[in-house]
């Protein structure tokens, strides 16, 4: 794992709780305690009613492609050997939308609203990434 040679993400304070979920295998997400409802990216604060009051829960790793883009050029090296691959907004069961990658698809066979499912990928000792798969409908 120490030879990945892409841009590892850097976990902002606000964000280690999703960052050690994540090498748990889990995806956690933030919830008002206030109002109830669940966002992200992850911030001190609700961004629907302004509350400081919330938890860090649980998500079922389910959701939807909302959109997505396939890329065929190579912005970074680290990335020649894997495109064409696609990168997608996944809306959430609970409602968030976060940036991903999908796989175990090819990319001719993405559409938006298709079902996905997150699974993890280790890239390292302390890092693990959200990744989604195809997922039959639920």
């Amino acid at each position: 794992m120490s030879n990945y040679k892409k841009p590892v993400p850097i976990p902002s304070v606000e964000s280690k709780p999703y960052w050690t979920g994540l090498k748990e295998g889990r995806l956690l997400i933030p919830k008002c305690g206030e109002c109830g409802n669940f966002w992200f990216p992850p911030s001190l604060h609700c961004p629907h009613c302004n509350a400081a009051n919330f938890s860090w829960e649980p998500s079922s790793g389910r959701g939807k492609v909302f959109s997505y883009v396939v890329f065929h050029r190579v912005y970074h090296p680290a990335f020649s050997e894997e495109v064409p691959y696609v990168v997608a907004l996944i809306e959430l069961e609970e409602g968030p939308r976060l940036i991903s990658n999908l796989v175990e698809i090819k990319p001719d066979d993405v559409q938006c609203e298709m079902p996905v499912s997150v699974v993890f990928e280790k890239i390292a000792n302390n890092m693990t990434l959200p990744k989604f798969r195809p997922a039959p409908l639920y």
